[in-house]
């Protein structure tokens, strides 16, 4: 079976198409990112026009790179949430008008499954069951997945995630949008130990995640600070620290609660270098194993939503019913099939 996939829940257009049994035959991308820094974050209206513009285009791009047609297409994945919701509305209108006129079935997918699965997309890839920590956007969570659709929470943020004290600790430092990459990059001249910043939540005794201390903390350091390029380099190390750190104890707590030993890290700051050499490291030398989406599938992207809606049609859920909606806000959990 081919599936076609399309992703546009925020600020970037994906589209690709995967085949069971052969895998990724073509994928494409256009990222807002030029267009939102103007603005130092994503405007939504700008976001959904964009879209209507990049889908029809990009789908004719990636059908004619792998030479498949549109009779050839079986089924239509899209992202029905979270994000914003005049995005997901362009995804989830071409994808069932399109799949009505092929007359083939549709399935919405959620955004986050799609990243939690993405890592199965490399090579080598995890094997169920594994725990995965999510760090995409506003998600910070550790979930324990012993199939698909078959996922547990372990832990989430009670406020900000990650991905937020990135992007908010960036904009401090007077960063450009979007400010994750860009702190991570200052971070790189940073100096080691010259400002410790909290680590909030490290040892709460459960896997749950706190982020707005830092970002306060952070912010304090910032007026307290006279900000020469090198102090701002050197609050950059410090603050990607502090994030890594959380990020690492509770990774490692999470395997030692459930007893497994392979842990998948997916999402846009699972794309950070220091990140993936701290975990590598941590959990390599207790015996376990990490792994990562390739990079240009750590960001939204259309092939995990095609990889995500194959498996999921290979379970008989897809649908000829063309009504949909789109899920804004959209809980992990309450998609779960067992």
């Amino acid at each position: 079976m081919i599936t076609l996939g399309i992703e546009s829940s925020c600020d970037e257009t994906g589209i690709a198409l995967y085949q069971m049994g052969r895998g990724l035959l073509a994928h494409a991308l256009h990222t807002q990112i030029a267009m939102h820094s103007e603005y130092g974050g994503v405007v939504p209206e700008l976001a959904s026009r964009d879209h209507v513009q990049r889908v029809i285009p990009l789908v004719r791009q990636v059908m004619q790179q792998a030479n498949v047609s549109l009779d050839q297409l079986d089924a239509i994945a899209y992202t029905q949430g979270p994000g914003l919701g005049g995005a997901l509305l362009v995804g989830a209108s071409v994808a069932n008008s399109l799949a009505y006129a092929l007359d083939i079935p549709t399935i919405g997918i959620h955004h986050l499954e799609g990243h939690l699965l993405s890592p199965l997309l490399s090579d080598p890839a995890p094997e169920f069951p594994f725990v995965a920590l999510l760090v995409s956007g506003g998600h910070t969570q550790l979930m324990r997945v012993d199939g698909v659709g078959r996922y547990q929470l372990l832990g989430e943020t009670v406020d900000d995630a990650a991905g937020e004290a990135f992007d908010k600790s960036a904009k401090l430092l007077g960063l450009e949008y979007p400010g994750g990459p860009a702190l991570a990059k200052l971070a790189a001249s940073g100096r080691p130990g010259l400002y410790k910043l909290p680590r909030p939540m490290l040892h709460s005794g459960n896997l749950d995640f706190s982020f707005s201390g830092l970002k306060t903390a952070v912010l304090t350091l910032v007026r307290q600070s006279e900000l020469d390029e090198q102090t701002r380099a050197d609050i950059a190390y410090a603050t990607q620290e502090a994030i890594i750190d959380v990020l690492a104890h509770k990774a490692r707590a999470a395997l030692a609660q459930t007893g497994l030993t392979q842990l998948v890290v997916a999402g846009g700051v699972g794309a950070n270098q220091m990140l993936r050499q701290r975990l590598s490291d941590d959990i390599g030398r207790r015996g376990g194993r990490v792994f990562y989406p390739d990079l240009e599938f750590c960001t939204d992207n259309g092939a995990m939503i095609a990889f995500a809606g194959a498996l999921r049609l290979a379970q008989q859920q897809g649908a000829k019913d063309y009504r949909f909606n789109v899920k804004p806000r959209w809980n992990l959990e309450g998609m779960v099939q067992n």
